[in-house]
């Protein structure tokens, strides 16, 4: 198996967007933001983070009646602390925290049992300012002397500063590496920071040693990366395997307060989108620091779920139509000889299917085998212009069926 077949084929991922801003709902710090709290304030959340009800069991279990074929973990935030007992830093769950042990192992351990790949994300972005602190309070910002001699002394503490931080990094990854061999690795900060200060020349060394199925999320420097957008996705989808991160409660997850829950049907809508482009959607949900997951997340993913399982030759082994023949995503069999138009807004009186040159044989609905009433426009045959499909709409979310004379062939306009 490749790279691309599994995770091509995968669809749907859950990512758990965990860590100690769990406690009170407190945003990770960023140095950029202003009036964000202090990062010593930001870590009294530490003593509250507990994981006393973490399940891995219940939670694989949750996802994959969710229909996820892989889950990915926060290895480590932003913030710096980490979810597994490292040996380059005191900031860890394991040792700061009354949790006081390695969750990422557990996590792994959940996960493959039930059959699902595992992923881990680890952040180079880190505002724990200096490896192996873990309390040091963030400093006000101090601009650069003004003067041309002190520039260069500044630089440099900068770039020493830079180079640690890169090799803790390294020396974390080689851990996660060693330690958990996922199947994913999902890397976040490099996009806005230079490769100097978060790529160590040897990190590319460590990611042969996953394997050849090993898949890897983020990088930016050309090697076997993946691109994953968030919340939004261009109009027509980028070739090749690609993933969709959207957040089932706010921007990330940790704040529930006042914030966007998006709805079953609006989770199908963006799902079957996804998927129709040739992606996988990446559901983001964060659980409490107790390991506990909002039931309105598990209820959200259970109603996904059974819709995915209600219209399961639509979702796997599929590829997606070419844009503009139908007004919303459709899928094709692996045969090709099976069309899916994946109905999610309800239209009023008929949807249209343009540009097949195919016989349809039979239109039904996929979850219950109702047939479906259409016609077919004359066209113009002798100019190979293809007939026009009328379907007649069904209710939304639903999933149309139609079995083709033949694979698939469309109408292709030459210029």
């Amino acid at each position: 198996m490749t790279v691309q077949s599994w995770f091509g084929e995968a669809k749907l991922g859950i990512f758990v967007h965990w860590g100690i801003f769990s406690v009170r709902g407190i945003p990770q710090p960023w140095d950029s933001a202003p009036g964000q709290i202090s990062y010593q304030e930001y870590l009294e959340q530490l003593g509250g983070f507990t994981a006393a009800r973490y399940r891995p069991g219940d939670w694989a279990e949750l996802f994959v009646r969710a229909g996820a074929k892989y889950a990915v973990m926060t290895a480590k935030g932003p913030d710096g602390v980490t979810l597994w007992d490292t040996a380059s830093t005191d900031l860890s769950v394991a040792t700061a925290t009354p949790a006081g042990k390695d969750l990422v192992r557990p996590f792994t351990q959940a996960m493959h049992r039930s059959g699902l790949r595992v992923g881990l994300y680890f952040s180079h972005h880190d505002v724990s300012r200096a490896p192996g602190t873990a309390a040091r309070p963030s400093q006000p910002h101090t601009p650069p002397p003004e003067s041309a001699a002190a520039r260069p002394q500044h630089h440099d503490e900068d770039h020493k500063a830079n180079e640690q931080r890169g090799r803790m990094a390294f020396r974390q990854i080689r851990e996660l590496v060693e330690n958990y061999r996922p199947d994913l690795l999902w890397f976040d900060g490099d996009q806005e920071h230079s490769a100097v200060r978060y790529w160590a020349d040897e990190l590319p060394g460590v990611l042969p040693a996953l394997g050849p199925e090993t898949v890897v999320i983020g990088r930016q420097d050309g090697h076997r990366g993946y691109g994953t957008p968030e919340l939004a996705t261009s109009i027509i989808p980028p070739d090749g395997a690609w993933e969709l991160c959207y957040p089932l409660a706010g921007a990330h997850g940790h704040q529930r307060a006042g914030t966007h829950l998006p709805s079953v049907g609006e989770l199908i809508r963006v799902f079957a989108d996804t998927i129709a482009g040739g992606g996988n959607l990446l559901l983001k949900i964060s659980p409490r620091e107790d390991g506990t997951i909002p039931p309105e997340d598990a209820a959200r993913l259970t109603a996904l779920g059974r819709w995915i399982r209600r219209n399961h030759d639509a979702v796997y082994t599929t590829t997606g139509l070419p844009f503009g023949h139908f007004d919303g995503p459709s899928t094709l069999s692996k045969d090709r000889r099976t069309l899916f138009l994946m109905c999610t807004r309800t239209a009023h009186g008929f949807i249209e299917l343009r540009g097949l040159h195919n016989a349809v044989r039979r239109i039904s609905v996929l979850s219950t085998g109702a047939a479906v009433p259409y016609s077919v426009s004359d066209g113009l045959p002798d100019w190979n212009i293809p007939r026009v499909i009328r379907i007649k709409s069904p209710v939304a979310p639903s999933v149309l069926a139609l079995e083709l004379d033949g694979e698939l062939e469309l109408h292709q306009v030459t210029r």
